[in-house]
């Protein structure tokens, strides 16, 4: 058997037998999305728990400052911070901004595959916003942006378990050839199991199960949609380009691919890439 098939042969047992080891969400994730759940919270409450977390505290004050909201009076405490952003917002940034705690490693080559999967990711999730907020402009919204930027980042999730297996196995597995491979033919699954284990909508296991699949169209514009085409302009799905392209022209996400090149699109894109700088 070759190393190639050795390591998807170990990683359709494990799904098989619900033993791949699966990334958790942080715990800061967790109070945050559990205090929004909460009928009662208030906004004073969500500041206290979000406060419990200096890390978060100081992203979710920068997101609040920053141009992707297009606020020009600054706020200096997480309070006025909440404030600004909103409970139905809070869940979802929040866990976007807890994702990066995830990408880590102590293999050095696994290491610098999880860099270049997070960096990756931030421009899938400017591209994707940007895109949205374009076509949120002339269409009627039912797609929002901070449910799009949470699906964005988790849209590769399902590498992650991937790769801390072939950590495990570094001497074997370690190889950009037996992951690239690996990744692409399950990905999608395990990325959608992360999503049924983390209790998140629907929506986000269809985002990562589906995005590589171009089969899967669904009729009405959806996140999917939007994360294809982050993924294009970012450049992991070049070789699909004109495709999704046609697609995205086909559903009225773009009346003119010049937009993509457009000042209004590159600020956006920049604007939303800052958050996560």
């Amino acid at each position: 058997m070759s190393t190639e098939n050795a390591l998807l042969t170990i990683l359709v047992e494990k799904i098989n037998n619900d033993t791949l080891v699966l990334p958790t969400l942080p715990a800061i994730a967790l109070k945050v999305r559990k205090a929004a759940d909460d009928p009662d919270v208030n906004l004073t409450a969500m500041g206290d728990v979000i406060a419990q977390d200096a890390s978060l505290s100081a992203r979710m004050i920068k997101i609040a400052n920053s141009a992707y909201l297009g606020r020009t009076v600054k706020v200096t405490s997480i309070s006025q911070a909440a404030t600004r952003i909103g409970l139905t917002q809070i869940k979802n940034v929040s866990t976007a901004l807890a994702m990066e705690q995830l990408f880590v490693s102590r293999n050095e080559l696994v290491k610098g595959y999880i860099n270049k999967v997070w960096n990756n990711t931030v421009d899938v999730v400017a591209n994707s916003l940007a895109a949205l907020e374009i076509y949120n402009k002339t269409k009627q919204r039912h797609l929002s942006l901070d449910t799009m930027t949470l699906a964005a980042l988790v849209h590769n999730i399902g590498v992650l378990p991937i790769l801390t297996e072939a950590e495990r196995h570094e001497d074997v597995f370690a190889n950009p050839t037996f992951l690239n491979v690996a990744i692409q033919k399950l990905a999608g699954p395990i990325g959608a199991k992360i999503m049924q284990q983390w209790g998140f909508e629907d929506a986000f296991s269809k985002v990562t199960e589906n995005w590589r699949d171009l089969n899967y169209s669904p009729e009405e514009v959806s996140y999917v949609d939007f994360v294809r085409l982050g993924a294009v302009l970012s450049g992991t799905f070049s070789s699909q380009k004109d495709a999704v392209l046609n697609i995205c022209q086909k559903k009225g996400i773009l009346e003119d691919v010049n937009v993509l090149t457009s000042d209004e699109f590159i600020e956006m894109r920049d604007n939303a890439k800052e958050v996560f700088a």
